[in-house]
């Protein structure tokens, strides 16, 4: 999805986002520019607050650009770049460096373990459109979705592992929080929702497999907006259920470390966690650029180049 690289850069990562169809879904474009114009007038001063609180950009950009370093350190005979949806670098650049290589074939890898058509394929859609347009054909592969892979999964095992420091699991509660989706999307066919919860049994059976106890576990969505019905429960309203515990926070529809997480988690979430009695509230860090999710993607590469 991308994110802001500067204070300035807010506003356009809002308008690129309230203009996309998968994301503000209404068909006449002029009337979606209107509404979106009128969402990022309002948001745009809250928004710039926030990422300030944060060092003043997004986490995001280092981080993928630091998962291309890792895996070109473990790969060197494949090129690795980036694209982002709503902020540089943009899908038409990226598609022109392609093209401007002479590349022949291109595995397009989706950031989200988990398919919906608001972020993957929106963000899919995006690249094919940019090849297109700059006459850039080569053969395509596209991996929209990886939670179910094995050592994926693994890779999030060792992160909650180390957000514990070696302390006693069961002495918290974990709960998974994943990005919310208005209900009406789940209603229509987005799978999201489905993936998550499958997602998350997959992990409880690899917890039971390496002796790993939780007092509880539990799914909670985050990031709701607007006034329409969205996935429940609201991970903010959750908190107040944990007075007195150890709360462990887990952002599994995410892969990078993102304002979501480097504020809405870590700091907003943190001061009501407080404020409700929890009493140890941690949030466990995305999968970034750490070697074994980079040697999780090249294993799915060279799986799909083997013909599995």
């Amino acid at each position: 999805m991308g994110g802001p690289n500067s204070l300035f850069e807010v506003k356009t990562f809002l308008k690129n986002m309230f203009n996309d169809p998968y994301i503000l879904p209404i068909k006449s474009p002029f009337l979606r520019a209107m509404v979106g114009g009128f969402i990022v007038n309002k948001r745009l001063e809250e928004a710039q607050s926030n990422y300030q609180k944060i060092g003043g950009k997004s986490p995001l950009v280092g981080h993928t650009f630091a998962l291309c370093e890792a895996l070109k350190a473990l790969e060197s005979g494949h090129y690795f770049t980036y694209a982002m949806r709503y902020t540089p670098p943009f899908a038409d650049v990226v598609a022109q460096d392609l093209k401007g290589r002479r590349v022949k074939e291109v595995v397009l890898f989706s950031m989200y373990p988990h398919f919906s058509y608001t972020t993957t394929a929106s963000s899919m859609e995006d690249i094919l459109i940019a090849f297109k347009a700059c006459g850039f054909a080569p053969k395509v592969v596209q991996v929209e979705r990886y939670y179910k892979d094995r050592a994926y999964n693994l890779a999030v095992l060792e992160r909650i592992k180390e957000a514990l420091s070696g302390e006693d699991s069961r002495g918290f509660h974990l709960v998974f929080s994943a990005h919310s989706l208005p209900q009406k999307n789940i209603e229509n066919g987005d799978p999201y929702q489905k993936e998550i919860l499958e997602n998350v049994e997959i992990l409880e059976s690899l917890f039971k497999e390496f002796g790993l106890e939780f007092a509880s576990i539990q799914v909670a969505y985050q990031s709701k907006i607007g006034p329409l019905k969205w996935l429940e429960p609201n991970l903010k309203d959750y908190l107040t259920k944990y007075r007195g515990k150890k709360l462990l926070i887990y952002p599994i529809s995410f892969t990078m470390d993102n304002s979501e997480t480097d504020f809405e988690l870590s700091i907003q979430y943190r001061e009501i966690a407080h404020k409700n009695g929890i009493l140890d509230y941690r949030v466990v860090k995305c999968l970034n650029a750490n070697a074994d999710f980079a040697k999780c993607i090249l294993n799915i590469v060279k799986e799909i180049e083997d013909g599995k």
